[in-house]
């Protein structure tokens, strides 16, 4: 009796257990909406309020993920730009915007076509930039000229037959330029010197600071080896001049001493004095040289660093042998034997920075050179965009610029080191 009782209990709890309902699946947070079916003070959930109460879903998976670790979806070369970039208004000096905790890159561009005749009317739907091989969203275009900050570095170790063009064309350079302009003048022979600051481009002073960069030149007339004459005259054997008699130590030929040409050195120093110009100027480095480079300090990698840093673009007017027809075409080749050729560094340094070259050989060509890179400085597209390239980095970043019309040359810097004043 007691056994069948106590089987009777144990089949009666069973029933009470399965009687008891399932959890109700828990609610997204912030969802109040399933409350009133579930269990309220002093009543007890019934089995059918449960089942009525649907399952939560989960939410749709999103298309964009706000998440600062997700990566953007990476967007093809082709595809063109929808959100338009600041352009400023014409005549509109504010062509920045002032942000903080940004890196800011600016690209002028020069574009020309087969004929090297500028282009413009080009929109900046027509442009395409990249960095590192990465497409940027053009955040700044403009096609309104800036003021223009101009450090001039004039060749004093030329010939002196070459250095008398030069000087008569230096009285030419000031109607190049606008009364907004400033320019500084620099000089190298064995060293560079600064022959005047930065001053107004029209005012008294820029005349009279190119008159005196002017100079002689140097005298080139030098003995060759080999001939009757070469040594000087002899009678009996015995040399006239006692000064050209062999000596002890050498030959009695004569010892043609080694030419400096300190080319990297004068283009630091007047970079060092450019970079403290204002931002919103164009920053050229105008070189009236051979483009010869021998006794430097400074190498060429640390003075291209050094400008591309501080966006400077260099430009300049070949001159003496380096214009002769051919020769400064094959400067680029490096051919062998041709030493005015492989010392010729001035290619190198515009194309590294974005500027340009004209080779003239006469008094008439030099004044011209001065006004066509003016001009071509004042037609440059101004394109802008941010990176997120931190500052504190020095790793080089490439820049490539492409424009959506065939058989044009386009012409910008090779790209740019990180710098805190790039930060905006």
């Amino acid at each position: 009796m007691a056994v069948a009782l106590a089987f009777f209990m144990l089949g009666g709890f069973q029933q009470q257990q399965q009687s008891i309902p399932d959890a109700p699946a828990p609610q997204a947070a912030g969802d109040l909406s399933g409350l009133r079916n579930q269990v309220a003070p002093g009543k007890a959930t019934s089995p059918d309020a449960v089942q009525a109460t649907p399952p939560p879903t989960a939410p749709p998976p999103s298309q964009t993920s706000s998440s600062s670790d997700a990566q953007p979806t990476p967007q093809q070369d082709n595809t063109p730009q929808q959100e338009s970039p600041e352009i400023p208004k014409a005549g509109d000096s504010g062509a920045f915007l002032i942000r903080t905790g940004i890196t800011y890159v600016d690209v002028p561009v020069t574009v020309r076509d087969k004929k090297h005749q500028l282009v413009a009317g080009l929109t900046w739907r027509q442009f395409k930039i990249f960095e590192d091989g990465v497409r940027q969203r053009i955040a700044f275009f403009s096609v309104d000229p800036r003021p223009i900050s101009t450090a001039f570095v004039i060749d004093q170790s030329l010939p002196s037959d070459v250095m008398a063009k030069v000087n008569q064309s230096l009285s030419a350079v000031t109607g190049a330029f606008t009364p907004a302009d400033t320019v500084a003048i620099f000089a190298y022979n064995s060293g560079t010197s600064m022959v005047s600051d930065f001053t107004g481009a029209q005012g008294a002073r820029l005349p009279a600071a190119f008159e005196k960069a002017k100079s002689s030149g140097r005298d080139m007339g030098v003995v060759s080896p080999g001939g009757p004459l070469d040594n000087g005259m002899t009678i009996n054997g015995k040399q006239v001049d006692p000064n050209l008699s062999p000596q002890r130590g050498n030959a009695g030929f004569i010892v043609i001493p080694k030419e400096i040409h300190p080319l990297n050195d004068a283009i630091l120093a007047a970079a060092k004095v450019l970079a403290q110009q204002p931002k919103e100027r164009r920053k050229v480095l105008y070189v009236i040289s051979d483009g010869k480079e021998s006794g430097s300090k400074a190498s060429y990698k640390e003075v291209v660093r050094y400008l591309l840093t501080n966006n400077i673009s260099v430009y300049g007017t070949l001159v003496g042998d380096s214009a002769m027809w051919g020769v400064g075409y094959l400067d680029k080749w490096h051919i062998p034997l041709l030493p005015t050729m492989r010392d010729n560094i001035m290619p190198k340094y515009a194309l590294a920075t974005g500027g340009a070259l004209e080779s003239q050989f006469s008094e008439n060509g030099i004044q011209t050179s001065f006004a066509k890179i003016t001009d071509s400085v004042r037609s440059a597209y101004t394109l802008g965009y941010y990176t997120r390239a931190g500052v504190m980095s020095d790793r080089f970043h490439k820049i490539t610029v492409n424009v959506e019309v065939p058989n044009l040359e386009v012409t910008a810097k090779d790209g740019y080191y990180p710098s805190a004043s790039m930060r905006q």
